[in-house]
């Protein structure tokens, strides 16, 4: 079908645009077509109504109402809605990722990758496998690594005991140490994709206190003979002996990560803080704290500063080196010694200490027998303890004073006066408290759950009543409880028994030493995230491997087929576009009345006197 205008004469002129349009509006219209059957019938500018042909202020003022609307469209449509939609879709993508992180890996996949971390403790050694697709080739997106699952949905780890610090005085064992982690990894990757296969082998805690020529004889060890049994991608700098640093930096990448909070494609960079709690194979609650901090940070002095350069560790998560949206400063710190076991040990010391000095300056015999036990107000109500060796034995019995044990625990802190410093007064920077948040792990989530029954959102209120209570309770009613089957269910006695005492020294370690505010809500006790144990390890291959996409980002740009490019760069999503080529067509037709207008007046003012005052139409002639 076409428009076709004539002006005196029957001659057609096809004319294509709207613009064309409003230049021979003056003349006669007619409309023509050819299929399906032919037709043709015009009209003349006189005969039009009144109402289909406006002043030409009535124009200008419609013109000046359609600003008004693209600019409300503006607002609504690029900017909430589009951010909205933004959200939603990346919801329902992470939600959909972590429904299918559950099911089994199909190895059958050509484009699945895969990678290995061995993390030897100090107690036990343990392989984990992760895989991931092939990168989608947007250099501000990391790789999507999920633990391996087996044909049973199953998390592909295993371990084995003891450490292998164990093996310092037989260094040349530690290959064949090792043998069993790296046989049963190789079982569960496709043979054709061992060659391309990373291996990491990383060495925590019990590695540290070896000296460093036993450190390197295992390692060296280790370097040697793995090459030659397996063919994985390995080389000298993929075995080591990780720092607490390091290992906290791993653990803050890996639950950030898992969280989701290094999507930075569209919503910018979200600044996350995480309390992390131990290492795997122990069970101390605040042996390690660690979140992000900003770029500018205030120091109490020059010492202090020289301190912090240990503690601050800033790191690029990103492929590219001159990209920043994967820039991080984090503080780690870990603090031996203030484990609740570790802090129970050094409690019972000063007890024993401080009450055989008493006794000798006094001529008492507190404690010495059952009949006259030393009274411990961090032990439930009427609990009968011993503590201390054969020589020095100590009967305790509990009084279940929550408030009181608190008092007593706080000189065990070890704070200073000196600003900015937490526990032994280590150098803490500022928490911005109202735009962070964490989460406590292992014993932070035992102390709450197993017998509190208190784990997740974190109240400090709610947390210190239902420790008073707990600690008021008769020893003889835990145990029916216990019996009864109340608590969790890997509780057991030696739980019961200091809960009160792990209660009271949580609180006064978060509250005192860290000094969280008592109303801080964004506290979270968690043993899972999304039913998965978070480990250091994951946030070591995402470090490690960060660099793996570049080989994907060149061919996927080439091809133009990332999702992101696509939206970016299409009409239908980018607004910005879209009203800036409405706002051109107005300007056009504006311009071109003005125009017309101008021409009309002088050549022929009578024929436009219409147009302008809206007057009266002659009859429509009407031809077919």
């Amino acid at each position: 079908m076409g428009i076709v205008f004539s002006r005196g004469r029957r001659t057609p002129v096809t004319i294509l645009g709207v613009t064309a349009l409003l230049i021979r509006l003056l003349g006669r219209i007619s409309f023509s077509c050819l299929f399906p059957a032919p037709w043709h019938f015009s009209l003349s500018s006189q005969g039009l109504p009144r109402l289909l042909i406006p002043s030409f202020r009535q124009l200008l003022f419609l013109g000046l109402l359609l600003c008004l609307v693209g600019l409300l469209y503006l607002l609504l449509a690029s900017g909430k809605g589009h951010v909205s939609w933004i959200r939603e879709e990346n919801h329902f993508h992470r939600h959909l990722a972590k429904v299918n992180d559950v099911d089994a890996t199909d190895t059958s996949n050509p484009n699945l990758n895969y990678g290995l971390v061995v993390d030897c403790g100090s107690s036990g050694s343990r392989v984990f496998v992760y895989c991931w697709p092939r990168h989608n080739g947007n250099p501000h997106e990391l790789l999507d690594i999920r633990q391996m699952r087996d044909q049973h949905r199953k998390p592909v780890v295993m371990k084995i005991k003891p450490g292998i610090s164990d093996l310092a005085k037989t260094p040349e064992k530690a290959s064949d140490y090792i043998h069993p982690l790296l046989s049963f990894a190789a079982q569960h990757i496709p043979k054709n994709k061992h060659q391309e296969t990373p291996l990491y082998i990383l060495c925590t805690a019990g590695m540290r206190i070896l000296p460093e020529s036993q450190q390197e004889a295992l390692l060296e060890d280790l370097r040697t003979d793995i090459p030659v049994h397996f063919n994985f991608l390995f080389s000298d700098s993929h075995v080591e002996v990780i720092s607490g640093k390091q290992e906290g930096v791993y653990a803050w990448i890996g639950i950030n990560f898992v969280l989701g909070r290094f999507n930075h494609v569209h919503n910018g960079k979200v600044p996350s803080q995480y309390n992390l709690t131990p290492p795997p194979f122990s069970c101390q609650p605040f042996q390690m704290i660690a979140y992000e901090v900003p770029q500018t940070v205030s120091f109490a002095s020059p010492q202090q500063e020289e301190v912090a350069k240990n503690l601050l560790a800033e790191f690029n998560l990103g492929c590219d080196a001159h990209r920043t949206e994967h820039v991080y400063r984090v503080y780690v710190s870990t603090f031996l010694g203030f484990g609740g076991n570790a802090a129970r040990k050094r409690y019972e010391e000063n007890v024993i200490r401080n009450t055989a000095t008493r006794n000798k300056l006094l001529g008492l015999h507190t404690g010495e027998t059952a009949e006259s036990p030393l009274l411990d107000p961090c032990l439930p109500a009427d609990l009968l303890d011993e503590i201390g060796p054969s020589t020095q034995r100590l009967h305790l019995r509990g009084t279940g004073a929550f408030a009181q044990c608190r008092q007593i625990l706080q000189p065990f802190l070890n704070r200073t006066n000196e600003t900015l410093t937490s526990l032994s007064g280590i150098y803490q920077p500022a928490i911005d408290y109202a735009n962070s948040q964490f989460y406590g792990f292992s014993e932070f989530y035992y102390c709450t759950e197993d017998v509190l029954r208190i784990g997740g959102d974190y109240n400090a209120s709610k947390y210190a009543q239902a420790a008073t209570s707990y600690c008021a309770t008769q020893w003889k009613t835990l145990k029916e409880r216990f019996d009864s089957g109340l608590y969790a269910s890997h509780a057991d006695l030696h739980r019961l028994k200091y809960q009160c005492f792990k209660s009271a020294w949580m609180y006064e370690v978060l509250h005192s030493g860290f000094s969280f505010p008592a109303n801080y809500k964004n506290l979270k006790t968690a043993l899972l995230v999304y039913d998965k144990e978070v480990q250091w390890t994951l946030g070591a291959i995402l470090y490690r491997t960060r660099f793996l996409p570049l080989r994907d980002i060149p061919l996927e740009s080439l091809k133009g087929a990332h999702s992101h490019w696509r939206h970016s760069f299409s009409f239908v999503n980018n607004h910005y576009l879209f009203l800036a080529c409405f706002f051109i067509v107005l300007l056009s037709i504006m311009l071109y009345l003005l125009r017309l207008r101008r021409i009309h007046r002088r050549s022929a003012p009578s024929s436009v006197q219409w147009l302008e005052e809206g007057l009266g139409s002659p009859p429509l002639p009407l031809a077919l």
